[in-house]
């Protein structure tokens, strides 16, 4: 990569909606996203998005492919390894000690599992009353975020016995894996030999008051949001419901795998939390939750 392309390259992410557009499609490569879902994730336009992802197209930053009518994208990683190449060509004037903190990071970004092996994995444990949706949707999305620092689980007060069908469709179409989804009761979580959790985020607001108490003192917090399985009307509508969950989760999600944990104490640390459940969407429990 010359000098005028690696400008191109970096002129193309610098713009916060190219910016997460990208890290998305990173996230999920080598997996392609259908542009209306990352549309829905980011909440812009359609066709704002368009423009965007045309921009990081000429960039080479992504490519797109046509599926029957849906047009599907995944990120283009050479690209990046030019610019990271380039970047650091000439790293340190020749003295490959000062260099290694940098290598370091970019291998733990490459291989988070691997390199997170000999540090703490965080169990979290998502709840609802049926254990069929939204919990299942936010494990699914923190399994994926997490990058091998969290560890995430959903159970129910009510269990259903069964995952709601929009949901797995919901999640096969942003090529996630459900081979693991099942409806279970938080009964599992409270027996011996189960994961102690350190984490327990509610995301109805039945299941926020009748929580009970998880061995190994969990910080919690209440992230309720509406319930997408009570979406009545048109299979478009209920589709909308289930995308809008999605995006509301994975907004709280993407903001809760970013905080400063080491850098945090506990008080300070609850205090993130809580803020987080009041983002848009919560119910009116998560939004008063004090």
């Amino acid at each position: 990569m010359d000098e005028l392309s690696a400008i191109d390259t970096l002129n193309a992410l610098a713009q916060p909606t190219r910016m997460a557009a990208f890290r998305h499609l990173v996230a999920n490569y080598p997996e392609t996203m259908p542009a209306g879902e990352l549309a829905r994730l980011l909440n812009v336009p359609h066709n704002s998005l368009s423009t965007h992802l045309s921009i990081l197209a000429r960039a080479r930053l992504v490519a797109a492919t046509r599926d029957g009518r849906l047009v599907l994208y995944r990120a283009e990683m050479e690209p990046v390894r030019d610019l990271v190449a380039f970047l650091t060509r000439d790293c340190c004037g020749g003295r490959p000690e000062i260099c290694e903190p940098l290598v370091e990071q970019l291998t733990r970004s490459s291989h988070p599992v691997e390199a997170t092996m000999n540090d703490k994995v965080h169990n979290v444990l998502f709840l609802c009353t049926g254990n069929s949706a939204r919990s299942i949707i936010a494990e699914s999305i923190l399994n994926r975020l997490g990058m091998g620092r969290f560890r995430a689980f959903s159970a129910g007060s009510m269990p259903k016995g069964e995952v709601n069908p929009h949901a797995i469709a919901l999640l096969k179409r942003m090529n996630f894996d459900t081979s693991g989804c099942r409806s279970k009761s938080w009964e599992e979580f409270l027996a011996d030999g189960a994961p102690q959790m350190d984490f327990v985020f509610t995301v109805c607001d039945d299941a926020a008051e009748a929580c009970p108490v998880f061995p190994g003192q969990p910080m919690s917090a209440h992230w309720g949001i509406e319930d997408p399985a009570s979406a009545t009307g048109s299979a478009s509508e209920i589709g909308y419901a289930f995308s809008e969950a999605f995006r509301m989760l994975n907004a709280r999600i993407s903001v809760f795998t970013s905080l400063p944990m080491a850098a945090l104490d506990r008080l300070s640390l609850q205090r993130r939390l809580k803020e987080i459940g009041r983002q848009e969407g919560a119910t009116t429990k998560a939004g008063a939750d004090a």
